[in-house]
């Protein structure tokens, strides 16, 4: 007779915590690496922006989106847009010094970063892109994406933008 216990969560229950692991694992491991001092969060799932800032007890601007943007090249680089803010396309491109960019696919957002969408963020990721921080960001603690669905990473912005060697610029519009 075996002593062994089942563990009584589902298969894809047990993958997505080990996932979850994995992710903040990395980020923590990449954030001690670079100097940053971060703060991870446990909360509630979000199922808009908006919502998970009024779990998180801040306005919409307070968290910042990390998107994983294509270049034509095959190659990528992350933007850090404000949680109230959009990209602006002909700003980013001029920026780049290119003609197109555009947001991948999920499986191809997952091959460049190692994370889903949701969770992405610069730290921990599988590839070192380049980092364009929105200048409506600087000089604030920011909360973004820590690697896993649930989760949110608190970081003062500019400790950020300094550990990656962001460039700061313009790159957003408002909402519309």
């Amino acid at each position: 007779m075996s002593d062994h216990v089942s563990d009584p969560r589902s298969l894809s229950e047990r993958s997505e915590t080990k996932r979850a692991g994995d992710g903040l694992s990395r980020v923590r491991a990449a954030a001690a690496e670079r100097g940053l001092e971060i703060e991870i969060r446990e909360r509630p799932a979000a199922k808009s922006l908006p919502e998970a800032a009024e779990i998180l007890g801040i306005p919409p601007s307070g968290i910042v989106k990390t998107l994983v943007v294509k270049r034509s090249d095959d190659t990528y680089l992350f933007a850090l847009v404000p949680g109230d803010r959009a990209i602006s396309w002909p700003k980013l491109r001029a920026l780049v010094g290119v003609n197109k960019l555009r947001l991948p696919e999920p499986d191809l957002a997952f091959a460049a970063t190692g994370y889903e969408r949701g969770t992405i963020v610069p730290l921990g990721s599988t590839h070192d892109w380049p980092v364009y921080a929105d200048t409506e960001i600087v000089g604030r603690r920011i909360a973004m994406g820590a690697g896993a669905h649930g989760y949110s990473l608190f970081v003062d912005a500019d400790a950020l933008i300094e550990a990656f060697g962001a460039t700061v610029a313009d790159i957003t519009q408002p909402l519309e």
